[in-house]
């Protein structure tokens, strides 16, 4: 596995995390503190969601 690509998806998703932090601080507050408030069940779900989709994404960009 060539980890030069890993390092690099990586740095893509820093960049992709901090243009909300840059562009709108606050309303990433308020996004942070909904998701705080969020049962444990339910954070579970959605990130269980979001890989299922990040995986089918890559499978059918491949």
């Amino acid at each position: 596995m060539d980890f030069s690509v890993l390092i690099k998806a990586l740095c893509l998703v820093l960049v992709i995390e901090g243009i909300p932090l840059f562009l709108a601080p606050e309303r990433a507050r308020e996004a942070a503190l909904q998701v705080a408030r969020m049962p444990g069940r339910s954070l579970r779900i959605l990130g269980l969601v979001l890989m299922l989709v990040g995986a089918g994404l890559l499978v059918v960009m491949k």
